[in-house]
């Protein structure tokens, strides 16, 4: 995939500086702050409002999800815990919480994917951060409400991710937040990222619009409670910037070895395990999906895209980036829910106007390569010997070498002598091939077998 030209993107800057100034008119922001990540590194900052200071803190809300969820995740690959086991048989107390309908047991992997079919709570769950055990407990025992039976839906619960809390403080004996402090904050540098209100700190002072104006929030600011596993955490852009590196070097196939959880469960938070179908984004509708933590979208312009947003009163963000292609943007504002996926949607768009983004190519194996070469060769001049020696057995089955060879030889005398003008790898085993002779042009795809190997079982020609 050819490098994004970062030059180019830097230039751009005056024009997200229109957008931010646009988002802020629409959305009736007080302010906001932004930041663009490109290969592992904050290359632009800016702001709008009064607030200036790029080390000031934001309440990042629901953003913490991703954070509890790779806690849980580090917790499965050390085998503290399974994403599996019915929640009840960790903690006790949980036992009772049991979806209608005949539904299974809640397990870590129904509330890291929004499949539990508890009931959304963003209303209710946003001013109750600093509940106590004893309050959950209740909660607990009373028996919550559930919009579906658990494992059929997609439906968005904090108090799931409360739940989750609680399963991993009865497993350790330590709370989620000491965790992620300790795995990803820490060694991620991430000095910035705290959940008790930072008052060393400048923070921005949550606000809402009210009667054509801004207005304080006027709620006391909740400490961090049972509930804060699913939206406690303050931060900054330069912060989250670093852990959308971090989280995306994985989808890259690259590990920097700094946070505690290796490769493939990164990717496994970024990979779609309860599919919500297709939803609007700034008028523009794609299918998605809830990873752990994380949401899926699949662009029609942009490709796979991975963010979260975060609401709570007050305070409204979003953090987004192009799956395994080293960009993203991240915006923070300090006003009741403000929608700043559109921001981030919108500045990634004016990337692609700008044609800055460009589709991921997966790499071309030397096998792939190899079998490629081969198959040409034997267009070129067929031979039943070299035939055998490329093709798995069912090849042959499927049309006689006969057949084959009457194949290629028209083809030949059509197009000329074959060369290699482009492939396009699919997969490690799968290409489509750009052939040109002295006459023509000839496209073929290629699949090699799942034996070790990798002998061709399936190609194909057309026009």
């Amino acid at each position: 995939m050819p490098e994004i030209d970062r030059e180019a993107l830097l230039a751009t800057q005056p024009l997200i500086d229109e957008i931010a100034l646009q988002c802020a008119s629409e959305m009736h922001l007080p302010g906001m702050q932004w930041g663009i990540v490109l290969n592992s590194e904050l290359v632009l900052v800016g702001s709008v409002g009064a607030i200036t200071d790029q080390s000031t803190r934001y309440r990042i809300a629901s953003m913490t999800k991703s954070f509890t969820a790779a806690a849980v995740l580090s917790l499965r690959d050390e085998g503290v815990l399974a994403l599996d086991v019915p929640v009840g048989l960790y903690a006790p107390e949980l036992a009772d919480v049991v979806g209608p309908d005949s539904s299974p047991p809640i397990t870590l992997r129904h509330l890291l994917s929004m499949s539990s079919g508890l009931a959304t709570d963003d209303a209710w769950a946003d001013r109750h951060l600093d509940a106590t055990t004893d309050e959950m407990d209740r909660i607990y025992a009373d028996g919550p409400e559930f919009a579906f039976a658990t494992g059929t839906n997609f439906e968005y619960s904090n108090l799931g991710f409360a739940l989750i809390g609680r399963v991993v403080e009865r497993l350790t004996g330590r709370k989620v937040r000491d965790h992620i402090d300790e795995r990803f904050l820490h060694p991620l540098s991430m000095s910035s990222t705290t959940w008790d209100q930072p008052h060393h700190a400048p923070w921005a002072e949550p606000l809402r619009f009210a009667d054509n104006t801004h207005i304080a929030d006027g709620a006391p600011l909740l400490g961090d409670g049972e509930i804060s596993p699913m939206g406690g955490l303050w931060s900054t852009v330069a912060d989250i910037a670093r852990w959308m590196c971090w989280l995306d070097e994985a989808n890259a196939g690259r590990d920097s070895l700094t946070g505690q959880l290796g490769v493939a469960s990164r990717r496994d938070m970024q990979s779609v395990h309860t599919f919500i179908g297709d939803g609007e984004l700034d008028g523009q509708s794609a299918p998605g999906g809830y990873g752990f933590g994380l949401l899926l979208r699949d662009d029609p312009l942009l490709g796979m895209t991975v963010s979260h947003s975060g609401g709570l009163p007050g305070y409204g963000s979003n953090m987004r980036w192009l799956s395994g292609r080293g960009l993203g943007v991240v915006g923070l504002s300090n006003v009741t829910y403000a929608p700043m996926g559109v921001f981030t949607q919108r500045v990634l768009k004016l990337f692609h106007s700008a044609d800055l983004i460009h589709q991921p190519m997966t790499p071309l194996t030397p096998l792939l390569q190899q079998r490629i070469t081969q198959l040409i060769e034997l267009l070129n001049d067929w031979n039943d010997e070299q035939a055998r020696a490329l093709f798995a057995d069912n090849v042959e089955l499927d049309a006689s070498f006969l057949i084959r060879q009457s194949a290629a030889e028209r083809i030949v005398a059509e197009c000329g002598r074959l060369q290699v003008e482009e492939i396009q790898a699919q997969s490690r085993t799968s290409a489509i091939v750009i052939l040109r002779g002295a006459t023509g042009q000839q496209k073929i795809k290629i699949e090699l077998s799942p034996k070790h190997g990798g002998l061709v079982q399936w190609y194909g020609t057309s026009a």
